[in-house]
């Protein structure tokens, strides 16, 4: 049987990408997308939408209600996709976010109603299955080299810095590494955030240009040696094989689940 799916921001990159994906996969089937700059005079602006008669919805309370689903992916704005992921949760309708910005303590609280209510969300910081695999493996490194530094270079229209995954790496790193001050003690900035961002001791730099659209090189220093874990995102496809996966994983969940790697060896 066809897992019911909405998606909320058709019209952006990784959105255009996500309807592409689930409407030529034969077990999922788009029942709806949610936009909220939508009006019935621009569907001529979703040429796949439009031709499958998939409607599109401004308010996520009516799709929700409207729609019957099975799950929600959201690839909007922090703001709209907690919103939409409470209203989505609160009808049991499982959800997958692949949006990047939440604070820690929308996490949480998402996390809480998802616990309540007994149904599953996903929060993937990055759904390129490489990708998870460099965060994963940093973690491993950083147990034996504890001087790290991250750079992340992503579009210019990403709204977030650092990155979600840069942040997800941070936190894994954080797990088998003790805190510690990198870097000469007496070092000086002569221009502020030279050094860039500093969370734990471990120095993160964003970069921001267009044709870029998603890297990260996590670099390790010890003594007469450097390792270097990189990966690569060259187009916004190889995202969608894990939200395949996450849509696919979700349906099994009962709670929230933060990052693809705790789902990975299931």
């Amino acid at each position: 049987m066809a897992i019911n799916v909405i998606i909320a921001g058709p019209r952006g990159r990784m959105g255009t990408e996500a309807v592409e994906m689930v409407t030529n996969e034969p077990n999922l089937q788009l029942v709806a997308c949610i936009d909220r700059k939508n009006d019935k005079e621009k569907m001529r602006e979703y040429p796949t939408l439009s031709r499958l008669k998939i409607p599109v919805f401004e308010d996520p309370e009516e799709c929700f209600h409207t729609v019957q689903a099975d799950v929600f992916i959201d690839l909007t704005v922090p703001e709209a996709c907690f919103d939409h992921a409470t209203i989505a949760i609160q009808r049991h309708i499982r959800t997958v976010i692949g949006t990047s910005g939440l604070t820690n303590s929308q996490i949480e609280e998402l996390s809480a109603i998802s616990k309540e209510n007994q149904t599953g969300c996903i929060i993937a910081p990055n759904f390129a299955i490489g990708a998870v695999l460099m965060m994963q493996f940093s973690k491993m490194a950083a147990r034996y080299f504890p001087d790290v530094e991250i750079i992340e270079k992503h579009h210019d229209q990403k709204l977030d810095a650092p990155s979600g995954t840069a942040v997800k790496t941070v936190d894994l790193i954080k797990q088998t590494r003790l805190p510690k001050t990198q870097g000469h003690p007496n070092e000086e900035e002569i221009i502020p955030g030279a050094r860039g961002a500093v969370d734990d001791g471990i120095r993160v730099h964003s970069v921001r240009l267009p044709g870029l659209v998603a890297h990260q090189e996590v670099i390790f220093g010890g003594s007469g040696q450097t390792l270097s874990i990189k990966h690569d995102s060259i187009d916004r496809k190889s995202f969608m094989s894990g939200v395949k996966f996450a849509v696919e994983n979700v349906i099994d969940l009962n709670e929230l689940v933060y990052g693809l790697e705790n789902i990975l060896d299931k």
